[in-house]
């Protein structure tokens, strides 16, 4: 008989469950179209920013081409991108290896 105990920490983890697991980053991307204070005004909207935070990250946005405006899970990432989208914002998902 033997003793042999099992190792959790040891368990296989696919590939799927490493990727949700690690942080994704909702960038939004500079565009021609709109115009900074309507980008400051929803970055107050979808992500609660006050006015000092949300103007910051539209000058990184205009000034850089991009800004990452969160970090976090999947799909808490999924929908702020998909609500940046609904305003009509270039955003996208990068996952932070």
């Amino acid at each position: 008989m033997s003793n042999h105990t099992e190792n959790p920490i040891a368990l296989p983890v696919s590939e799927t469950e490493v990727q949700e697991a690690l942080p994704w980053q909702v960038v939004v991307l500079n565009d021609p179209v709109n115009l900074m204070s309507y980008v400051v005004m929803v970055f107050r909207r979808v992500f609660g920013y006050d006015l000092e935070k949300a103007q910051q990250h539209m000058l990184e946005v205009h000034e850089l081409g991009q800004s990452i405006l969160w970090e976090g899970e999947l799909e808490k990432a999924e929908s702020y991108v998909y609500q940046l989208q609904e305003w009509q914002l270039t955003a996208r998902l990068n996952q932070d290896a």
